[in-house]
């Protein structure tokens, strides 16, 4: 699944491949906003990524589905 974070004052996303449900993932996020402390997922390879919540902007989570490329996607 990807999920794509929007961080204040920073012009790129982080987008983070990640094995979670989305249900587990969106619960983290509100734990993170309402509580104030840092949202921390980890990636499919196992890397941690921490974002402190008073910085998120938004957080889409998503399938993650590979789009067709090439002349074959049409």
């Amino acid at each position: 699944m990807e999920i794509t974070i929007g961080v204040q004052n920073l012009a790129r996303e982080l987008v983070v491949e990640t094995d979670l449900k989305p249900e587990v993932a969106a619960k983290a996020v509100r734990k993170a906003l309402e509580d104030g402390t840092p949202l921390e997922i980890t990636d499919d390879k196992g890397r941690l990524v921490i974002v402190p919540a008073a910085t998120l902007g938004y957080v889409q989570i998503g399938s993650g589905e590979q789009r067709p490329v090439g002349f074959g996607s049409l």
